[in-house]
Formats: C-alpha cells, structure tokens, sequence
C-alpha cells in the first residue's frame, strides 16, 4: 500500500490546521474563517481597507490601514523566511501579530481580533517586556475600554 505516506501527511497537515485556531481562547474560534491569500491590496480589499502604501519593496510590501479610529499595519512578503525573520525581529517591540500565508496584520489586541473575524489567520503576541518605552508607538495607546471583552 504506498497510498499510506501522503494520506499520513495529510492527516498531519489537518491536525497542525486544526491546532493552529486553538491558541486565542476566544469565545468565537468557531468563526474565524480560512486566511485569506494573494497580494497586499487583495488582502486590503478583503479587509476593506484602502491601504496607504509606506513600503514597496521585493521582499516586504507594507500598508497603514484604517477602520474607523482604529489604525493596524498590513505587511505581505516574498518569502515564509522572511516573514519569520520580520516577524521575529518585530515581536520585541511587544504589540499583537495577526499572522496569515506571507502577510501579518500588527496592530492594538482588539484592532486584529476584529481583523481575524474577516481575514482569517493566526494571533501572535509580541514581547512586551522588551519595549523600553515603545516610542514607535506614539498615538496608538489611547487605552480605550474593553467592554467587548467577556
């Protein structure tokens, strides 16, 4: 039977995709739909967000988009490494990490949670304690309330 090994790897992909939407303990994991893919302005439109372009490079193409009050940045690469090492790099700086196919949405926790709803992917957070006063950061941090929290 050499039906076996690919049918074992696809087993193992659906259980590393079933794994992946368990990490946020939210209340609607249920809802969270199958992230979206393609370039940064389909996932822009799938967000509805008009994004105002900040760089336009090979490797990374990165958006400031906004909803309302609410600002997030949408970043889509080239490659799986290099959105790692990005990512790696960026989560010393703290925040949360809406993390897609080669894309990454940053921005306040309920700013993405809200995203996932539309777009899909999966919530990382960064290293606060590494944030010596997050400067970079200015006029994001207005507290806010979180009465959606339950």
């Amino acid at each position: 039977m050499r039906v076996t090994r690919p049918m074992l790897a696809l087993s193992g992909a659906v259980a590393i995709l079933a794994l992946a939407g368990c990490g946020s303990g939210g209340k609607d994991e249920a809802a969270v739909p199958e992230a979206v893919t393609g370039s940064l302005e389909h996932i822009a439109a799938e967000a509805k967000c008009k994004p105002n372009m900040q760089t336009d490079a090979d490797e990374i193409r990165q958006a400031l988009c906004k909803k309302g009050k609410e600002k997030y940045v949408l970043a889509t690469f080239a490659t799986d490494r290099g959105q790692r090492e990005w990512l790696n790099g960026a989560k010393d700086y703290g925040g949360y990490y809406l993390v897609g196919r080669k894309w990454v949405a940053v921005g306040e926790k309920k700013t993405v949670t809200a995203l996932q709803g539309t777009i899909g992917g999966t919530m990382e957070e960064g290293s606060e304690h590494m944030n010596p006063g997050g400067s970079h950061n200015k006029g994001g941090h207005g507290g806010g309330s979180s009465s959606h929290h339950g």
